[in-house]
């Protein structure tokens, strides 16, 4: 006896919705927003370019603003570590789970959340800079500090930027050097952006003094 077809299952509409942005999100990771059609979503989710139209009625842009939220929130999480151990290593693994995002995405990381697209707009810019604000959020709480001053607050963020763009440079060298060793540089980086700092103020003193002291 021929074996009876698999019962077909009507997705729900989160269902649906969670569908259409893993296709797009997978479409964006290899390719910049500017090439990537509705039919070439629909194609890939297979389903109808009306269908995909229900759901996002607003077209290419608001499929690519909720991708974009989508993957913002993928990252926010990355530096999501618990607060347990040592400091480094706690920063240590959550740029393990960054560079993860990273190789995963590749070619669409820059289109994803670094600008640069003929989509972009206010809404995207929100989007990426409140994923940048969040990560510098997550270090002050791994560094111990409620209230980080005016040179605390630019040295993370300059911080933040130079993990950003020594990503995009790490793709484009084909991901050398290798992942471990990217990511215990940028450790060291962060460490000496402090010490740096440190000369000049006294909250980033009082962290290489306490915080940082057993480790460095």
């Amino acid at each position: 006896m021929t074996p009876a077809a698999p019962a077909y299952r009507r997705l729900s509409v989160e269902e649906r919705r969670s569908q259409l942005l893993d296709v797009a999100l997978s479409l964006f990771a290899i390719r910049v927003p500017e090439d990537v059609s509705l039919d070439d979503v629909a194609e890939a989710a297979g389903v109808s370019r009306p269908l995909v139209y229900r759901y996002f009625p607003g077209g290419k842009q608001q499929l690519y603003e909720a991708a974009l939220r989508s993957a913002a929130e993928e990252l926010r999480q990355c530096f999501d570590e618990p607060r347990e151990g040592p400091l480094l290593p706690r920063l240590g693994r959550a740029l393990d789970r960054y560079l993860v995002f990273v190789r995963r995405h590749d070619a669409g990381f820059a289109a994803l959340l670094q600008g640069g697209s003929v989509v972009e707009t206010s809404h995207t810019t929100a989007i990426v800079d409140g994923t940048r604000r969040a990560a510098a959020e997550h270090i002050y709480a791994h560094l111990g500090v409620d209230e980080p001053g005016p040179r605390l607050r630019m040295t993370v963020r300059m911080w933040i930027t130079a993990v950003e763009a020594a990503s995009l440079i790490w793709l484009d060298e084909d991901r050398q050097p290798p992942a471990d060793e990217l990511r215990d540089w940028l450790v060291e980086q962060f460490v000496a952006l402090l010490t740096v700092t440190a000369g000049r103020d006294p909250q980033c003193a009082d962290l290489i003094r306490g915080a940082l002291a057993a480790e460095l």
